[in-house]
């Protein structure tokens, strides 16, 4: 069983005296620190997992097997923030190869190459924590005296490093004032921000850029823009893949986005890419975010139909609804995460990625693609613009009903789109395709609302008949199925006027 612990740390080089011959600043004198603990020292012994290219120390992601001290086993570390020292480390017990759950975090960027061992660390650890006043643990403070060697080449280093780890719940301003105490004493903060990325470096192994990873030249033609935004939403996929499976807020729904964004790109920039080649990508992505929809969609709705309980009075809520909605959820969510987790291991998915990979490694680009940016994307909003309008025309002419709820569903797509049209277009056109896309979003949040409410009514008539077969009462779930019937004519009460604020594009 892996678990989680957010890790917050940052290192700093030891220079100009051997390790045997360093001592560790004098630290009595930062903020809070009431006391240093010896904690004596520690041998550690730890083998880095990666691929032949180096896929994962590409994307600052390392996967070791290390034991000695008191948390030995497997160890993934996920950058959250980098720059501020933020990662999460998700652990496994110690076994002869890479855990299951450990594979399958990382395994959007493997893909189907396998995981070996590349560099071994050993470490000896001299360990002091930093306490406050009543004795609360602020901070682990290591001196690592650290030998790296390249498995597989004759090649070696050696360092010493001063790591300060923040205790857990502590205030990240800690680290800060620790950090200015060790500059006074002419320390300074490493360039690496691992010890493996360091043991590349020092050992002269090339380090491979990632097949993700592209020149951050400024885009300048209609192509490069379309093809920065499309890398943007392939790499958004790619690391968001760990966050699904480790189940993290939002994350589900973020990843459906990011192939939505992909998939309008093709269907809008038609004449930037060809689509003959972009078209069976583009099914492909309709395919997974209809496979994460499963989960996104329960999720989404659970959330509603808890809010609209919670908002009713207790006296209102005949028989066992909470327990009802509860066991409902749970048994619709239980079956839907297996099932995302199932697609994410799947032969499909990983092709779908390798696919994307070698579309944007040789884009096909159209004529167009050469052309300035600002006309090409704006004519394409434009046009996204011109199709959602005629949606909401025949949406608004039909007759309250099951008709009209399938074409504001229509509609809510097309605001979507040219939603997302809007925003690909900001870099080249600025602020008026930021102003578009805000107004595309509100028309898009409104119509989302209301097939929101379609979706809930039919939940909540499901919901009804199990409380009647079960001899509950269904008092409450009918009344709750009302209350989205008068959302969904709200909303569309409300529709011409939202629309009227966006029915000028304004490019």
């Amino acid at each position: 069983m892996a678990e989680t612990k957010r890790e917050i740390e940052r290192k700093y080089e030891v220079t100009g005296a051997p390790a045997e011959h360093f001592r560790l600043p004098d630290l009595h004198k930062v903020p809070g620190v009431s006391a240093i603990i010896d904690k004596g020292v520690v041998e550690l012994d730890a083998v880095y997992y990666d691929t032949e290219d180096q896929r994962l120390a590409a994307d600052q992601i390392t996967l070791r097997r290390r034991t000695g001290g008191d948390d030995a086993g497997w160890h993934l570390k996920l950058p959250v923030a980098i720059s501020e020292g933020v990662r999460d480390e998700v652990r496994a017990p110690l076994s002869d190869g890479v855990p299951r759950a450990l594979a399958g975090l990382v395994r959007s960027r493997v893909r189907e190459a396998e995981l070996r061992p590349v560099v071994r660390l050993l470490s000896s650890r001299d360990v002091s924590h930093l306490t406050g006043a009543d004795g609360s643990l602020l901070a682990e403070v290591s001196v690592d005296a650290v030998r790296a060697e390249r498995l597989g080449a004759e090649r070696a280093a050696a360092w010493t490093e001063i790591e300060v780890e923040l205790a857990d719940g502590g205030d990240p301003e800690f680290l800060g004032k620790v950090e200015k105490r060790l500059r006074k004493a002419g320390v300074e903060r490493s360039a690496s921000h691992s010890k493996l990325a360091r043991a590349l470096d020092e050992t002269g192994v090339t380090r491979a850029r990632g097949s993700r990873q592209e020149s951050a030249e400024q885009p300048v033609t209609a192509g490069d823009h379309v093809l920065a935004h499309l890398r943007a939403q392939r790499d958004a996929l790619v690391e968001l893949d760990p966050a699904v499976r480790r189940d993290l807020p939002d994350s589900v729904h973020q990843m459906r986005v990011a192939t939505r964004r992909m998939r309008g790109a093709f269907k809008t920039y038609k004449k930037v890419l060809d689509e003959d080649v972009t078209a069976p990508v583009g099914e492909e992505l309709k395919w997974l975010a209809g496979e994460l929809g499963i989960d996104r969609d329960r999720e989404v709705l659970t959330e509603r139909l808890t809010g609209r309980i919670d908002a009713l009075p207790r006296t209102l809520l005949l028989g066992p609804v909470r327990g009802r909605l509860r066991i409902w959820a749970v048994s619709r969510r239980l079956g839907s995460r297996r099932h995302t987790v199932a697609v994410l291991d799947g032969k499909r998915y990983l092709a779908l990625l390798e696919s994307l990979d070698a579309l944007l490694a040789a884009p096909p680009l159209k004529a167009a693609a050469g052309r300035p940016a600002a006309d090409v994307l704006k004519k394409a909003a434009l046009k996204d613009h011109a199709r959602l309008a005629a949606r909401i025309e025949h949406a608004l002419a039909l007759e309250p009903g099951a008709d009209r709820d399938l074409a504001m569903h229509e509609a809510r797509k097309s605001a979507k789109r040219a939603r997302y049209a809007g925003e690909a277009a900001v870099p080249a056109l600025g602020r008026s395709a930021k102003e578009f896309a805000k107004r595309m979003k509100g028309v898009q949040s409104l119509l989302g609302d209301h097939q929101d409410s379609v979706v809930a009514r039919e939940a909540l008539r499901d919901l009804a008949v199990q409380a009647h077969a079960a001899g509950e009462s269904a008092f409450t779930w009918g009344l709750l199925y009302g209350q989205e019937q008068t959302a969904a004519a709200d909303r569309e009460r409300e529709l011409p006027e939202v629309w009227a604020g966006a029915a000028e594009p304004g490019l």
